[in-house]
């Protein structure tokens, strides 16, 4: 198929890119670059720089190259800067997906795959997450995701589009040649990654007086590699029907265990501090992907903590500067 990838310059935007090209699909990547690398786009994608926020940028796109399928990775996605930030989340997340989802319809491209997320569970009180855990978005990240969901599903009750929305919890690993570069960077493993490089003094844990073995909050860490090998499927699985799946690993991995890993990694000390717990901070959550296992076939390649570490490592190692080199 020809794939358009929407955000296809970011980090899982491109790594799918990746995938999917290795599967012998056609890409074409659409960006604004504002949270994008094009150094991170693959060499045999088409590139199209445009914004969703114009409709008119969208339609010349999907004209120009006529997808059969559009997986939709753009988005402002910082859940803390939602929080104080929410009107360009609600606004611009929302909005622009709307103006996508349209684009499509008006031009018959029958087959759409969202990016969503697991802050759709941001209140969840079960540690295992599955797709009939009740819906209570953490911020307005996860609520403009859940807008889109809804309105996927209404759009295609009444114009037929096939679509999946797949929740995946904290995306981690790299490629060989693309990996993580974010502007701030938030997530543990490349700050922890950022300490061992010397780049940061320190890493702070956010609370170890919670009720886990070490007492550090546990989460799911899945490789950016296997959520890009999900979407692929997703997309032949279309065919049978609309899909909804969440995507983890299936185990939780502590704080601590990801900065113990990442030391015997690296061979590096990684100095910590213990500072206190972040608000609405939940002590477990871990993904249950039983469904689109069972129902796909899919299954982790690279489950294992230290593989998914050693991966973001290499990748620092060979582009310190990440995109920037």
């Amino acid at each position: 198929m020809r794939v358009m990838v929407t955000g296809g310059a970011g980090y899982i935007g491109s790594v799918t890119s990746e995938v999917l090209l290795a599967h012998d699909h056609d890409v074409v990547v659409f960006d604004n670059l504002f949270q994008g690398h094009r150094d991170a786009v693959p060499d045999t994608a088409s590139w199209v720089q445009g914004d969703l926020s114009s409709p008119d940028q969208i339609r010349e796109a999907i004209a120009t190259y006529r997808p059969d399928a559009v997986m939709h990775f753009a988005a402002r996605s910082l859940v803390g800067e939602s929080m104080v930030q929410p009107f360009p989340y609600l606004r611009d997340n929302v909005i622009n997906g709307l103006n996508l989802i349209e684009a499509c319809v008006e031009a018959g491209v029958s087959r759409f795959i969202l990016s969503s997320t697991a802050n759709l569970f941001g209140q969840a009180t079960s540690a295992l997450i599955d797709e009939d855990t009740a819906i209570s978005p953490g911020s307005p990240y996860g609520e403009s995701k859940w807008v889109l969901e809804r309105g996927l599903h209404w759009v295609a009750e009444a114009r037929g589009l096939r679509y999946a929305s797949l929740r995946y919890f904290n995306a981690a690993g790299a490629s060989e040649m693309r990996g993580e570069h974010h502007e701030p960077e938030t997530h543990l493993i490349p700050l922890v990654l950022q300490v061992a490089a010397g780049r940061r003094e320190c890493i702070t844990v956010f609370g170890d007086d919670y009720d886990t073995p070490d007492g550090t909050c546990i989460r799911d860490y899945v490789h950016v590699l296997d959520l890009a090998e999900a979407h692929v499927l997703a997309l032949t699985a279309l065919d049978q029907g609309n899909r909804i799946y969440n995507l983890g690993n299936g185990e939780g991995f502590s704080v601590r265990q990801v900065i113990d890993t990442a030391r015997r990694v690296t061979g590096k000390p990684i100095p910590e501090q213990i500072g206190p717990r972040r608000a609405g901070d939940p002590a477990r959550l871990v993904a249950s992907s039983d469904l689109i296992r069972r129902e796909l076939g899919w299954q982790p390649r690279h489950a294992d903590l230290e593989s998914i570490i050693a991966s973001a490592w290499r990748w620092q190692q060979r582009f310190p500067e990440g995109y920037a080199n």
